[in-house]
């Protein structure tokens, strides 16, 4: 139930992420999610991609330094406190979250999350126990 995550050092240019997600669009390769954090002379690009072991295999053949992560996507009621339960899921076990990111898809009346945490195990019991949707990576992947 664990979804792999791009990790991609970014130089803090113009046109840096043109030329990165060229790199994905000619390797055929959709882009699901993403997050950008960045400082003032880099940035972390993360992705959820559909082919993410392509995904690294472009890159990488490309020069530049990317890693895979495992996440977790959970899916929640698009309403006030769906959010609210899955943290507090968390909370009760006694867990943090060291990133997390939204995206959209096509799905009325639903709102999906992507979760880093420091035990993926124990925060997918948790918030299972919690009655939070745990998603699998082929239906990210084909969101």
């Amino acid at each position: 139930m664990l979804i792999k995550q791009l990790s991609i050092f970014v130089e803090n240019k113009a046109g840096r992420l043109a030329e990165i997600t060229d790199i994905i669009a000619k390797a055929g390769i959709d882009i699901r999610a993403l997050s950008i954090a960045d400082t003032t002379n880099f940035g972390i690009l993360r992705l959820i991609v559909d082919k993410p072991d392509e995904a690294e295999k472009a890159l990488k053949e490309a020069g530049l330094t990317v890693s895979l992560t495992d996440v977790i996507a959970i899916g929640i009621p698009d309403q006030p406190g769906g959010f609210a339960n899955a943290m507090k899921c968390l909370a009760d076990a006694g867990m943090g979250v060291e990133y997390m990111y939204a995206f959209v898809s096509r799905d009325k009346g639903r709102a999906y999350v992507i979760l880093r945490v420091n035990d993926d195990k124990k925060a997918i019991e948790a918030l299972q126990k919690g009655g939070v949707e745990i998603l699998t990576s082929e239906r990210v992947y084909t969101m």
